[in-house]
This record gives structure tokens, C-alpha cells and sequence, in this order.
């Protein structure tokens, strides 16, 4: 895997999005500036990667199904550092390679819902591969949140980034513990958005 091109893209889509999405973002200062991180937030939007990579300098590693990794797209994905999962195979060696990222300081990204949240619901039920990475990597899990919408030049979107907290106890309890951070972050971020509107 290779991630070259992703420090030199990252400034190039921050400011081309920020001028475009104009988006809000709160707290980023809760994304450690070092050491192994794994980031987790909801999942509305194919640009929700570059929504909270945004955030920080740091290099980080979005874990994707391996379904998106078609064409030409693949040389891009594997050059910005995605690592691509398949669903059907839990012994994949992706596994190994994102715990060694994490395992020599870095940070990668994961969406728990595991796909884009096109219902009604706030939140889909929840995977465990991001309680799992960190407990496993003893690394700090990051929770955000992503709300609003993808209009241009609107300001309304907002990123919100949560507290990070080490994992200890167990997986079951742990999943739900993150899924209730992010439902947290969504929820406010969304009563302060309509506080503000009246």
C-alpha cells in the first residue's frame, strides 16, 4: 500500500472543499496531533472522507469495501493510503496491515454502519471494527459526526469531532458505548443547528 500522493492532495482538497462546502467544524483539537488514532463517525455521503480529513494534517488510512476499488479507481485509492475490505473474508490480510499501521503510531478511518446511511434511521447498527482495531492496537478511538447537507456554497454542513477515549472493556459493550457518542454528536449538533434557526 502506498500513500504518496495523500499529503500533497490533502492541502489541494482542503481548501477546494472548505471554499466549496464552506463547512462548520467543531473541536478538531480532539484529533491527537500523534500517536495511533482511530477515527469513527457516521457514514451519508461519499465525501465524508474528505470531510474529516479535513480536520487534521495527519495522514489517515479510510478503511472501504472493496466493491468501490473498480477501474482507474483503484490506482487513486491505493495511492491516497485506502485500505479495502472485504466483507465476505474475515481473515483478510487488510486486518493485519491496518493494526500494523496503528501499531507504529498512525491513524486510520472506518465508518462502523459499514455502508452509507441512505434511511430514515439516525444511525444503522454498528460493526465492531473500529472498537476492535483500537482495543487490539491499545489505540485511542476518535468519534465525529457528520451533519447537514452537500450543498454548494450553502454552510450547511458541520463536522463535529468528539473526546478520545481508550477502549477497555468489552467488544458488545464497547460498540454500543461508540454508537452512542456519535448518536450524541449527531443529535446535538443537529438541536443547536435548529436553537440557532429560530
Amino acid at each position: 500500500m502506498s500513500c504518496n500522493l495523500y499529503p500533497v492532495l490533502r492541502p489541494i482538497f482542503t481548501i477546494l472543499f472548505k471554499a466549496i462546502y464552506r463547512p462548520k467544524i467543531i473541536n478538531k483539537e480532539n484529533i491527537p496531533k500523534e500517536g495511533s488514532i482511530v477515527l469513527a463517525g457516521n457514514h451519508k455521503h461519499a465525501f465524508d472522507p474528505i470531510s474529516i480529513g479535513v480536520c487534521t494534517k495527519r495522514t489517515i488510512h479510510f478503511l472501504a469495501k472493496k466493491e468501490l476499488y473498480g477501474g482507474i479507481r483503484f490506482i487513486f485509492f491505493d495511492l491516497v493510503g485506502t485500505l479495502p475490505v472485504d466483507k465476505h473474508n474475515k481473515n483478510q490480510k487488510i486486518i493485519g496491515k491496518a493494526e500494523e499501521m496503528l501499531n507504529n503510531g498512525g491513524a486510520i478511518g472506518i465508518f462502523p454502519e459499514g455502508t452509507r446511511n441512505r434511511t430514515t434511521e439516525i444511525l444503522l447498527p454498528f460493526k465492531k471494527g473500529a472498537v476492535s482495531f483500537a482495543k487490539n492496537t491499545n489505540s485511542l478511538i476518535v468519534p465525529f459526526s457528520i451533519t447537514g447537507d452537500y450543498k454548494i456554497f450553502r454552510k450547511n454542513l458541520t463536522i463535529t469531532v468528539g473526546k478520545p477515549y481508550k477502549v477497555k472493556g468489552d467488544i458488545e459493550e464497547e460498540n454500543e458505548k461508540l454508537r452512542k457518542k456519535i448518536f450524541d454528536l449527531i443529535t446535538d449538533s443537529k438541536n443547536n443547528t435548529c436553537t440557532k434557526g429560530l
